[in-house]
């Protein structure tokens, strides 16, 4: 019993964590925050992938933190948009400034990593 309730525990977070997840990428918007001088951060993820979830949060915070950024995210198996940023995996943190990509990590969730490298982008 107490097997089967850490099992069902687990599952429960792991979909809690893909529910937040959602594609908000397009590339007609990631365009025109450019064209509008935008900083603008991509994250890629994937379905009950913990390390994206956590590198979700700490982007959500910086939403309130940061001004003039714009945010995207997209499922890392959309070929199209992962081709179009050359992204091969998950939890890939970019930042574009002046439409040109200034940073790029595989990987990272720390907040103090994500947060040092979008205030050297504005």
């Amino acid at each position: 019993m107490k097997k089967t309730l850490i099992l069902f525990i687990c599952i429960f977070s792991f979909n809690a964590n893909a529910l937040e997840k959602e594609t908000t990428f397009s590339k007609d918007l990631f365009d025109k925050a450019q064209s509008d001088g935008k900083v603008v951060v991509v994250s890629s993820w994937i379905k009950y992938c913990s390390s994206c979830a956590s590198q979700m949060k700490v982007l959500n915070k910086a939403k309130n933190d940061f001004e003039n950024i714009e945010y995207f995210t997209f499922e890392v198996t959309n070929r199209e948009i992962a081709d179009l940023l050359k992204v091969q995996y998950q939890t890939t943190l970019l930042i574009f400034k002046n439409n040109k990509e200034v940073y790029r990590s595989i990987g990272e969730t720390s907040r103090e990593e994500i947060y040092k490298a979008l205030k050297s982008s504005i």
